[in-house]
């Protein structure tokens, strides 16, 4: 939001540099995160000064140059070449020093230098109107009228000023700062300085109308407040400099007079404003009703849209729409250059249907952005005033009928209950009474009544007083109940009453205690799942892995045929996209779309991991969400070099990541079963505790065609929910072993459909205090093992912590190793 100092100063009258009041606005919550400076003439005529031309000559060698002498003011006597027509002796002029910047109206900026023109020296230039932007006309210098003496800036005479421009972050609750009038009044409570609305004494409507324009409101909870004027005589035309240059100032283009006006009242009072072609308004009658489910209507962008049954719209009197309230007008009855009838609007409409309506016809426009947030509805008269005197200067309006102002049900204060010793409790700082008196004064929130000690000691069944001897005086109100006016829609509580103070007391004056305390200590959990996270983050960045975080909204078409609805899908009722439709089930198409992204980019060799939820709809209605940590390696391990060739990302490197993830979290050594996965063409499924946590393998090519990625991807998805509930954080610390460890190899036969994992079991079962680690160094299949055969290549490493081991003892382990291989498992020992 911008906001121009300018601007605001006609409001509260304040000499405080913009950079202090910034502070200041910052300081209270309103964030102002940038200052400009705006100049109403670029360069601000830096260097230019009125003078006097003391003498002109003809030059010598040019007959449509002149050789004058000037007085600038400032003692010394200036010989300036002109080609001017018109300079003459005793002409006060505009003269441009020695290094001043000129903008012209047209062409770029130039620097004023002495030189020499045709032999003669000229130490500044005498100006047209045209060479410092002040107008067009090059027929001469400009001749002033003034007394001013010699040296006086030129943007003095001119009334030139410069104003700033603060671009402040408004957060969605500080709708009572959405204006001008807003920031004026948040400066008052900060600066102690009144500020006031702008002057509407001279408004006056007739008592009668020969033709007036009436108002219907059919629903009055979507328009609890809809006020009009019908103003007549108007003359649709450019609006004057003062109004398009305080638009312009905040970044609006003036469009007309009647639609400067009514964005100016906008962003002055924070009331947003409508106005109609009157006679575009059938039957003299305008209703606000609910739009007609399916009914077409075309807005002034020239787009027709189709309205619903929940759109709140205004009508005429045939229920043809003419603008949906609050958000957009329609074409066909917008103001043009022929109108001269206006019926202007300004209501107050519920946020929630304005909202609904904006995001339901995807419109966003300044005026549905106050009223979503909430608008004053006491501001709906002052404004349509406003906006009429503004109308009647600028346009030569002439107000033809009475305000209209339809308000069934008024819109009162909010009571609100205020315990002093709660301020004290929540602030962590004493605030005498009669500050906090003042502050709440100051923000136009009034206390409707006072409770004394002695009464609220009764009401709460309780004689004792607070630790605070400023509130235990029996003479002293302890409790306040306070009239919170409606333009504060964020404070509906006693916090955020407290709030308010503290915004204005100032948190820099809030003194930090030696040793802070809570009177409530949320228990942490342990472990800390955001510990844990973090960790595994750092395991696997550790790794050459990079984190991404990915839309939790996808496409449903990556999930169902044309023409099939997947029913455990959670789909969006109001989304942006066809593209955007459904929270995502699985983490990997997402994933997959920032892998193509970056092949497609030649981005090729990529270790991704990501951190997210996936959803689905439940038989019943009902949703579910689990937390994932998935994995993706695509690729080559790494870049090519001289010294070494880059091989192919492989399941094996996939496997190991997840086993460190897995060793980290408390599960070193999980089993395996071939995996069952919709989207992976083959891999592995890990158990600890006989469930399955890990399901890892090759994403299937179908998957990887529909996404349009163009190299094979491998993927692992963790149940991270079940790891986090399982997490075993107990470390065991053991001596590092005295004796050496030794190593046997087998060369096993065995059936293809025996597994390696179901080899590994084996031996652990066999063998539980010596053996040490099992590895599989190769696996052959080929014509003289015989058919469904295959060969398995197993390292053991067999370690004994409290001596060394014998020869005896070593071939006693591999024999009961190799009989139970040929028992449990068929497998024929090759020697």
């Amino acid at each position: 939001m911008k906001i121009s100092l300018d601007w605001l100063r006609t409001l509260i009258p304040t000499d405080k540099p913009a950079e202090e009041i910034g502070k200041l606005l910052t300081g209270s919550g309103l964030e102002v995160e940038g200052i400009e400076e705006l100049e109403s003439v670029p360069g601000g005529l830096r260097g230019v000064v009125l003078g006097t031309v003391l003498t002109r000559e003809k030059h010598p060698d040019a007959d449509k140059l002149s050789v004058t002498t000037v007085d600038v003011g400032d003692g010394t006597t200036r010989q300036i070449v002109c080609g001017a027509p018109n300079v003459a002796a005793g002409q006060r002029v505009v003269v441009a020093l020695d290094g001043a910047v000129l903008h012209p109206s047209e062409g770029e900026p130039f620097k004023i230098k002495k030189s020499k023109i045709r032999g003669l020296a000229s130490e500044g230039m005498i100006c047209a109107e045209d060479e410092i932007g002040l107008g067009q006309s090059h027929a001469g210098i400009m001749v002033l009228d003034t007394d001013l003496p010699n040296g006086t800036p030129a943007a003095e005479y001119f009334g030139l000023g410069s104003d700033a421009v603060l671009e402040i972050g408004l957060t969605p609750n500080r709708a009572d700062a959405a204006s001008h009038y807003g920031v004026a009044r948040e400066l008052r409570a900060l600066l102690r300085q009144p500020c006031h609305l702008p002057d509407i004494s001279g408004f006056h409507a007739p008592a009668t109308a020969a033709a007036p324009i009436r108002v219907t409101l059919e629903d009055a909870a979507a328009a609890p407040r809809y006020a009009g004027l019908l103003l007549e005589n108007v003359q649709v035309g450019p609006s004057p400099e003062w109004l398009q240059r305080r638009l312009r100032s905040i970044g609006l283009s003036p469009i007309n007079n009647v639609v400067d006006v009514t964005n100016f009242v906008l962003h002055e009072l924070g009331q947003p404003l409508h106005a109609f072609d009157a006679d575009q308004i059938s039957g003299n009658q305008v209703r606000v009703k609910r739009a007609v489910e399916g009914e077409k209507f075309t807005t002034l962008d020239g787009t027709e849209r189709t309205l619903r049954a929940e759109d709140l719209v205004i009508a005429d009197a045939n229920g043809a729409p003419m603008a949906l309230a609050g958000v957009f007008g329609g074409k066909a009855s917008g103001v043009s250059e022929a109108t001269t009838r206006v019926f202007l609007e300004s209501a107050y409409f519920a946020p929630a249907v304005v909202r609904k309506t904006g995001q339901t016809h995807q419109l966003k426009t300044d005026a549905s952005f106050h009223f979503e947030r909430g608008t004053d509805p006491n501001m709906a008269l002052i404004g349509l005033k406003r906006a009429a005197l503004l109308l009647q200067e600028v346009a030569g309006a002439t107000v033809a009928a009475p305000v209209v102002d339809e308000y069934p049900a008024h819109i009162g204060h909010t009571p609100v209950r205020l315990r002093l010793p709660r301020v004290e409790k929540l602030v962590g700082q004493f605030i005498a009474p009669e500050r906090i008196r003042q502050i709440l004064t100051d923000l136009d929130i009034l206390i409707a009544e006072e409770i004394m000690s002695d009464e609220v000691g009764i009401m709460n069944g309780q004689t004792g007083s607070t630790h605070n001897s400023a509130l235990n005086s029996h003479n002293s109100p302890q409790e306040w109940i306070l009239s919170v006016p409606p333009h504060k829609v964020d404070v509906t509580r006693e916090a955020d009453v407290i709030e308010e103070i503290l915004r204005i007391y100032g948190y820099n004056h809030v003194a930090l205690r030696p040793h802070n305390s809570a009177t409530y200590l949320a228990q942490f959990p342990n472990p800390d799942p955001e510990i844990i996270r973090q960790n595994t983050a750092r395991l696997l960045s550790g790794q050459g892995f990079s984190e991404i975080i990915t839309n939790s909204i996808t496409n449903s078409l990556y999930f169902e045929k044309e023409g099939e609805q997947d029913e455990t899908l959670v789909r969006l009722l109001n989304f942006n996209s066809a593209e955007l439709n459904v929270m995502r089930p699985t983490l990997l198409h997402s994933g997959l779309e920032v892998i193509r992204h970056n092949v497609n980019r030649r981005q090729r060799d990529l270790k991704l991991y990501e951190f997210g939820k996936a959803y689905r709809q439940k038989a019943g209605g009902q949703y579910e969400e689990y937390n994932k940590l998935v994995i993706y390696l695509t690729g080559n391990t790494a870049a090519e070099t001289w010294q070494q060739k880059s091989d192919k990302s492989s399941f094996h490197q996939l496997a190991g990541a997840v086993q460190q993830v897995l060793a980290s979290l408390g599960f070193p050594q999980p089993t395996s079963q071939p995996v069952q996965h919709p989207y992976l063409a083959g891999g592995l499924t890990l158990l600890a505790q006989n469930q399955p946590v890990a399901q890892l393998g090759a994403v299937s090519t179908a998957i990887l065609k529909r996404l349009d990625v163009s190299q094979p991807v491998w993927y692992a998805e963790l149940d991270w929910d079940w790891l986090m509930r399982k997490y075993k954080n107990a470390l065991v610390a053991r001596e590092l072993p005295k004796f050496p460890e030794v190593r046997r190899d087998l060369s096993l036969v065995v059936d293809k459909t025996v597994t390696f994992d179901q080899l590994q079991q084996i031996a652990r079962r066999t063998e539980k205090k010596l053996l040490q680690q099992v590895n599989v160094f190769d696996v052959y299949e080929g014509d003289n093992l015989g058919q469904g055969k295959k060969s398995y290549s197993v390292s053991f490493l067999l370690q004994d912590p409290a001596q060394t081991l014998t020869d005896q003892a070593i071939d006693s382990v591999m024999n009961r190793l190799i009989q139970q291989f040929e028992q449990q498992a068929g497998a024929l020992i090759r020697k």
